[in-house]
């Protein structure tokens, strides 16, 4: 992990005067090592030029393809733009991905590891070019905006307790009520974190959002009504952890399901939204195989939906929808850290028990999340959960509802209600 340094090298390019320790940063260093092409993939402003810099010395080149100049000269003679370079570092790679093959056959001549360190703002595994020539030649390293636990800088204990069977438990002083609003709606981008005005967060996801869809949807896809998109995202804002209908979200729009599910793909790709695909078992018939909607940051989400913290106790519903991809998105972060894949999935069943999140790793071993805005947490919250275990069996660890708490309590076997702010709960780094 990076410490927290107070001033900011000007190298970094960063706006804030705090530096955050990335779970990132060791996997990086670790991949440069043995790797001779190295991808830090994730959403613009998440910190990957700062990362990037900090594992740069005096012999590496450094390129950024946000420079027009430094773009076209990629575009017109990708193998011309890589010859002669020993070690380098390429920003936004996404933009010329016709780069790729020249790195390819750079590195085929020369296997050298760390000497490529790229980033793209987009999933640039999802670019033929790169699963085309990169294979066995890449590492990839996943950087999501700022996990709680890196904000509070400690190593997470989350997700190695929820599958040893019990859950972690919360900071000493946890944020309660109005306060884990203010924390949701905050989100984990770095510049919407150290901004206390809620109106000023606001203002920077709406500048964020339009950039991005000005700039970065043109570079992944053709888009036949790119004016569209940003519409399509307030939609999709307002179907946040609910079943995706792509017919019902394209009747608004004039939007037939097809192109709405293609455009949905182009978000998932700039890190924007997340689908989770139904967890299913042979052993339940009556499950609803339909995917659920999430958008991987809270703070850009309440944005396009308006929520404030003003706001946020009249609106109950609209907070809870925040709040559940809050959690999603904060899992998502601590997973980075896990040894082993994680796969993300949700549970509901025709009788409509539910379970928000379903983890399970690569030993088959499973565990539950449920999430609740409230403090108070009662035995029909865990309706889902005693259906999933049951069905997983011994392969079923721990089953949780987190809510606005900061006590854990029992309700059956591998059953608990445990706070919300669990999830950074661990050791100082």
């Amino acid at each position: 992990m990076i410490p927290i340094r107070r001033k900011l090298d000007r190298s970094s390019l960063r706006m804030s005067d705090t530096l955050y320790p990335r779970f990132a940063a060791a996997r990086v260093r670790a991949a440069m090592a043995d790797t001779p092409v190295v991808l830090l993939n994730g959403p613009r402003q998440s910190g990957k030029t700062t990362l990037a810099r900090m594992q740069s010395d005096e012999a590496r080149t450094y390129r950024t393809l946000d420079d027009e100049t430094t773009l076209a000269a990629a575009i017109a003679d990708p193998t011309g733009f890589i010859r002669g370079l020993e070690q380098v570092t390429i920003d936004e790679i996404q933009r010329a991905p016709a780069l790729l093959r020249a790195i390819k056959k750079s590195v085929d001549d020369d296997r050298r590891p760390g000497r490529f360190l790229l980033t793209g703002s987009t999933n640039v595994l999802s670019l033929p070019q790169a699963a085309d020539s990169l294979a066995g030649r890449m590492a990839v390293v996943d950087l999501l905006p700022l996990a709680q636990a890196e904000i509070a800088a400690v190593q997470p204990s989350f997700l190695p307790s929820a599958f040893a069977g019990t859950p972690a438990a919360a900071p000493a002083k946890p944020p309660l009520g109005n306060q884990l609003v203010h924390t949701v709606l905050a989100g984990g981008y770095p510049e919407m974190v150290r901004r206390r005005d809620p109106e000023r967060r606001a203002e920077w996801a709406r500048n964020y959002i339009r950039a991005i869809m000005q700039r970065d949807v043109r570079d992944i896809a053709a888009i036949e009504k790119l004016g569209q998109m940003p519409r399509l995202l307030r939609v999709l804002a307002h179907h946040a952890g609910q079943l995706v209908n792509y017919s019902g979200i394209g009747s608004s729009l004039d939007m037939d399901a097809k192109t709405v599910r293609r455009y949905m793909d182009v978000l998932q790709q700039l890190f924007l939204v997340r689908s989770l695909e139904p967890w299913s078992t042979n052993q339940l018939k009556r499950l609803v195989k339909t995917p659920k909607l999430h958008f991987l940051d809270s703070g850009l989400l309440a944005s396009l939906l308006g929520l404030t913290p003003a706001n946020a106790g009249e609106r109950h519903k609209t907070y809870g929808a925040i709040l559940e991809s809050f959690v999603v998105a904060e899992i998502a972060k601590l997973a980075t850290t896990a040894d082993g894949e994680l796969l993300f999935h949700h549970y509901r069943d025709k009788d409509q028990n539910e379970v928000d999140l379903v983890l399970e790793n690569a030993a088959g071993d499973i565990v539950g999340i449920g999430v609740k805005a409230a403090a108070t947490v009662t035995a029909s919250d865990f309706a889902g959960l005693r259906k999933l275990a049951a069905a997983c069996k011994t392969r079923f660890r721990c089953g949780l509802v987190l809510h606005d708490d900061d006590q854990i309590h029992a309700f059956g076997d591998r059953l608990y209600a445990a706070p919300l702010a669990s999830m950074w709960a661990g050791t100082a780094t």
